[in-house]
């Protein structure tokens, strides 16, 4: 499995939307101040460390890098969130959930069925 990578500028965005067509993203949106974000943030740890799933795994920290936060929800077309986790696949979201919606059985599920 991919090392989880933190994304800090827009330009590393490229690289996440290219390696979508290859694999599924999963991308993390925290907030490093939030008691609900490291809750989730924590699942998604454990999914990635408990799962031998091919995906591409990346986070950012939406306080300290919010461009690229916010370029995100751009380039998706999402509503911005967090926490949230959004699975790309050809540069598309095609799943997302944020706060107590984040957990191991919820991303293995997205995955199972996107």
């Amino acid at each position: 499995m991919t090392e989880l990578q933190e994304l800090l500028e827009i330009e590393d965005l490229e690289k996440v939307w290219e390696a979508s067509t290859e694999k599924p993203v999963l991308l993390f949106k925290q907030s490093t101040t939030c008691p609900i974000s490291a809750k989730a943030f924590s699942e998604f740890q454990i999914f990635l460390k408990d799962n031998e799933v091919d995906v591409a795994p990346y986070f950012v920290k939406v306080r300290e890098t919010r461009k690229v936060s916010n370029q995100i929800a751009e380039d998706l077309e999402t509503q911005h969130q967090s926490p949230q986790i959004l699975l790309v696949k050809d540069k598309a979201p095609v799943w997302n959930a944020s706060h107590n919606n984040i957990t191991v059985n919820s991303i293995t599920e997205a995955l199972t069925n996107n």
